[in-house]
């Protein structure tokens, strides 16, 4: 892939519900390597904005290219096996072996996963390979998780998705999480980009935040940008939240 080509790319993206403007004329471009963070209000358009890139929601107008590619000129079998998913609820299904529900995505493509490779990803996402051979419904939430995003990772994408991966998860085994996709993301070189409505979380795993705000971006600054107060008053808004919280633990520990 030539370096000068952005991974992906937004050109002119608008989406609309009925009366509601979900995205409005939303351009910008993520380089290689790249881990952003979509950060912004329920309903402000981060997740109908992330799911056009896999065509599961198709915009009214503007174009999206992935790696130089306009992706609604893409089969998506073939799309879907270059970009990793990584859902909100999870979305295992329940009556598949945990070794079934990761390959599930080469399946569909005409491809069979050797043991070999399941017990591969299992051990990338920190679980025993024998967790194999075990339904969803024997795992804890955060087990179920790890196989979610082995599942995006099976087909050795060049970009992973994640829409609000670890909304569902206690705060201990979320932070674990976070910080096992966040070092996934550069043994794999891979380009990442994550939903989240949590600020301090893409403070602390995002090279870039994007704030979103009715359906436009309003601030796309780095982490440490963000917190010298830069990206404007809603972006600021968002970050005073976990710099408020450290404060107050800092009272306490006085």
């Amino acid at each position: 892939m030539d370096p000068a080509i952005p991974q992906l790319e937004f050109r002119e993206i608008s989406k609309r519900y009925d009366r509601i403007d979900a995205v409005i004329d939303v351009s910008l471009a993520i380089a290689p390597g790249e881990f952003v963070a979509l950060v912004g209000a329920s309903g402000s358009g981060k997740s109908t904005l992330l799911k056009t890139v896999n065509r599961l929601v198709e915009p009214d107008s503007g174009a999206v290219l992935f790696e130089g590619d306009d992706v609604a000129e893409l089969p998506l079998p073939a799309l879907r096996r270059r970009v990793g998913y990584v859902f909100q609820s999870i979305g295992l299904f329940p009556h598949m072996t945990v070794a079934e529900n990761i390959a599930i995505g080469p399946r569909l493509a005409g491809e069979k996963l050797p043991p070999s490779r399941i017990a591969q990803l299992l051990e990338l996402v920190d679980l025993e390979p024998g967790m194999a051979t075990r339904l969803p419904d024997a795992l804890s939430g955060g087990q179920r998780q790890r196989v979610g995003v082995a599942r995006a990772l099976a087909g050795d994408p060049h970009l992973l998705l994640m829409d609000e991966p670890f909304g569902a998860l206690d705060p201990v085994t979320r932070d674990a999480l976070g910080e096992s996709v966040r070092q996934l993301h550069i043994e794999l070189g891979l380009t990442t980009v994550m939903v989240t409505h949590d600020m301090a979380e893409a403070l602390l795993l995002a090279t870039r935040v994007l704030v979103m705000d009715g359906g436009r971006i309003v601030a796309d600054e780095t982490p440490r940008d963000l917190l010298a107060g830069k990206g404007g008053e809603i972006a600021q808004g968002l970050v005073a939240v976990p710099r408020s919280q450290a404060d107050r633990l800092a009272e306490l520990s006085r």
